[in-house]
């Protein structure tokens, strides 16, 4: 059965398509990235699309949104052949993204934000901020949602940015809306209210493409799903006619499994010799008398809600933001940190929370950004050695799987999964001693998940102590040795991971139950 015929033989009766992308092509520097790719949406359905790190995911919904052109292949709308060859093409084509890392403007307001770029204008061109703030009223009615339009952006929420992300995308009258992982950085809770507002929205007719590394949520909102691997389509299916586990072995390539649950790690006798010791931290309004240890070759995962004080004290950590009061101590030497400069040379590494903007210079290319922390080993006298910064990004790359054709070229025009290889690796590189990673698995596909936790288990093998914050629950609980919960900038409580039966028990301690 060929690609167009699987995909009808897919397709539930009586519904048109409101998109059809046809033999998608599409290469980057001489390197196939798309090879005719079949992908379509209904009218009125949530159709997942998943793969791998350089499936083509990215690259076929930037086709869709006219930030790329395609080298081959046709694309309808409503059945009309069209041509995208801008986002201003594809915004009148009635086609809306949801950014993963969000696009707004945190110093305007939220009717500022919906506007940009189509403000209304009084005769005299003066922006008439009234008319903006009734447009967005009448947009957040729609949506059925309680969003205060006058309310400057940075002062809200997470969840209030996503809300107000689709609510800029259906002012511009959207009835496609592509969503990249909406609910990445969202409260459960906050995901929750965001599933019931697509219900609402795909009754109205609205599509809608739903980018997700998490099955649990694709099987919840979506109807069918497409597969690309390695820039083709695997296959089509509706979610009722394919299992999860079909699905991972359909991104990856292989059964991953083992990797994916908790895996009994042998004692270290080094485990009982603390590397990190903190005691009664404190620092700004979110850390609280803070004491914890974390052991040579130990995985401690920390758990919270939203607001608990994990990203703060990591911050605290890494030197950025300043410690109040207490001690941090490395090998049982206390340490000043005034900067990231002395945690780096203390032994201490961070991965940050958001890769795009805290971990990654976009710009540059991957070789760059791969070396920066490690331009003390490249110095010859008072210059750069360009060979030997070569051969080190060469191993790192080679080391962490990271696919790229050509390191020179811009690390933004690589997948989301290998951006995050490219910041672990960068700060391995370092050797440090404790390795704090905050968010580590967020926005990666299950496959580049699978590999962060085997290289989070090696490099406690090895006797690095590893500190991971984690909202992803499962994947806390396949690495971690210890749990300790954070509630309120304080610890609540710690736990053994053997102590932790399912993640249904960590969800209620978190909780504080």
């Amino acid at each position: 059965m060929s690609q167009s015929e699987e995909s009808v033989a897919s397709r539930p009766e009586g519904r048109d398509a409101a998109v059809r992308m046809r033999r998608i092509t599409k290469s980057f520097d001489g390197v196939r990235v798309l090879t005719d790719v079949d992908f379509e949406v209904l009218h009125g359905e949530v159709h997942a699309l998943a793969g791998g790190n350089g499936a083509g995911k990215s690259t076929l919904m930037k086709i869709l949104q006219g930030v790329y052109s395609l080298d081959a292949g046709e694309i309808e709308i409503d059945g009309r052949p069209v041509q995208l060859g801008s986002i201003q093409d594809a915004r009148a084509a009635g086609i809306g993204m949801v950014f993963q890392e969000f696009s707004l403007v945190p110093t305007l307001t939220v009717a500022q934000n919906i506007s940009l770029g189509v403000e209304p204008l009084s005769r005299g061109g003066l922006i008439r901020d009234r008319e903006a703030v009734r447009r967005a009223r009448e947009v957040f009615a729609e949506m059925e949602v309680e969003v205060d339009p006058r309310a400057k952006v940075g002062d809200l929420g997470t969840a209030y940015w996503q809300l107000t992300e689709i609510a800029k995308a259906l002012s511009q009258d959207a009835r496609v809306l592509i969503m990249d992982e909406p609910t990445a950085s969202l409260a459960k809770h906050e995901a929750d209210a965001l599933f019931e507002l697509v219900g609402r929205l795909t009754r109205r007719g609205i599509s809608v493409i739903y980018i997700s590394h998490r099955m649990d949520e694709v099987y919840r909102i979506a109807d069918r799903i497409t597969i690309l691997r390695d820039g083709r389509r695997l296959l089509t299916e509706a979610l009722a006619d394919v299992t999860p586990a079909q699905i991972v072995e359909g991104i990856v390539g292989k059964e991953i499994e083992g990797q994916m649950s908790y895996q009994q790690r042998p004692a270290r006798d080094g485990a009982a010799e603390p590397v990190l010791e903190l005691q009664d931290v404190t620092a700004g309004p979110r850390v609280r008398g803070v004491s914890f240890s974390v052991g040579r070759g130990e995985i401690v995962g920390l758990a919270g809600l939203m607001g608990s004080g994990r990203t703060e004290l990591a911050r605290v950590l890494f030197g950025i933001d300043p410690l109040g009061s207490g001690s941090i101590r490395l090998r049982g030497q206390e340490l000043r940190l005034s900067g990231p400069q002395d945690a780096m040379a203390a032994g201490i590494a961070l991965i940050p929370e958001d890769r795009r903007a805290q971990g990654l210079v976009l710009e540059h290319s991957v070789r760059e950004n791969l070396t920066l922390p490690l331009l003390g080993r490249m110095r010859r006298g008072p210059l750069l050695d360009d060979r030997k910064g070569r051969s080190l990004a060469r191993d790192l790359i080679e080391r962490f799987s990271i696919k790229v054709a050509d390191p020179d070229r811009p690390v933004r025009r690589l997948s989301g999964g290998n951006q995050q290889k490219v910041v672990i690796a960068k700060w391995l590189g370092t050797e440090p001693a404790v390795l704090v990673m905050d968010e580590p698995t967020a926005g990666v596909d299950i496959g580049t998940k699978s590999e962060i936790l085997a290289t989070i288990r090696s490099l406690a093998d090895e006797g690095m102590a590893v500190l991971v914050i984690s909202s992803e629950y499962p994947e806390l609980l396949a690495v971690s040795d210890r749990v300790v919960v954070l509630r309120e900038g304080a610890v609540h409580r710690q736990l053994d991971r053997a102590d932790i039966p399912d993640e249904n028990h960590l969800q209620l301690a978190v909780q504080g139950a």
